[in-house]
């Protein structure tokens, strides 16, 4: 069985189990962080050392770690590198993460680390494989009757759970109209993606969208 570590920070990340459990049949193993942390932690390492923290997350050969927080992250990776993670997914983007260090640990380790804004632009590869094959950017398909959606299957979607809320409420829409619509029921979604600028959000708007658009154009 597939096993998936999960590392969660006060609200966020719980979600994530949740789906994971919903949507497939992988196992989850999960560890808490702080929701609280300095700004900047002098020493990343020895925080970590001194705090009560499940490293048997580590047993788990894909990693999704929602520390948001360049020290904690970079201080996790060399962890899971150590402890011999394939893959490290960091959600939250470069501003919650040491691209740079992080680029170096995964270098000497050989595992895959990966920085996303968002997790709907996750895509599969041999380190993340078979969680990004379920999990990641959007693939649907669609049934549709009389000028309507009357089915949408999810292939592939979000981590967050937003791509099976989008296909439950399509069905029913006028054709015409889906694609629209998609993305605004993305953005209604309470997901955790910035929102208010570019980006974030609404690039995952786009995302399943497109994706409702490939799906209507390739309706067998």
């Amino acid at each position: 069985m597939t096993v998936i570590g999960v590392i969660t920070r006060g609200k966020y990340g719980h979600r994530l189990v949740d789906v994971i459990k919903e949507h497939s049949d992988f196992s989850v193993v999960t560890a808490d962080l702080p929701e609280f942390v300095p700004i900047f932690i002098e020493e990343p390492d020895e925080f970590m050392e001194n705090l009560t923290f499940d490293r048997h997350v580590f047993s788990a050969k894909i990693v999704v770690t929602y520390s948001l927080h360049p020290d904690l992250t970079s201080a996790i990776a060399k962890l899971a590198a150590e402890a011999g993670v394939r893959s490290l997914i960091i959600p939250g983007g470069p501003s919650r993460a040491s691209v740079s260090e992080l680029k170096q640990i995964s270098e000497a380790s050989g595992m895959d680390i990966e920085v996303d804004e968002t997790c709907c632009t996750l895509e599969p590869n041999s380190f993340n494989s078979p969680f990004a094959e379920i999990f990641g950017s959007p693939i649907l398909k669609v049934k549709t009757e009389n000028g309507k959606i009357a089915k949408v299957e999810v292939i592939k979607g979000a981590p967050c759970g937003s791509t099976w809320h989008m296909a439950r409420e399509l069905v029913g829409v006028p054709v015409k109209d889906a694609p629209p619509k998609a993305g605004l029921l993305i953005q209604q979604y309470p997901c955790r993606a910035i929102r208010g600028e570019m980006g974030g959000i609404h690039e995952s708007a786009e995302l399943h969208k497109q994706a409702l658009i490939k799906a209507l154009d390739s309706e067998e």
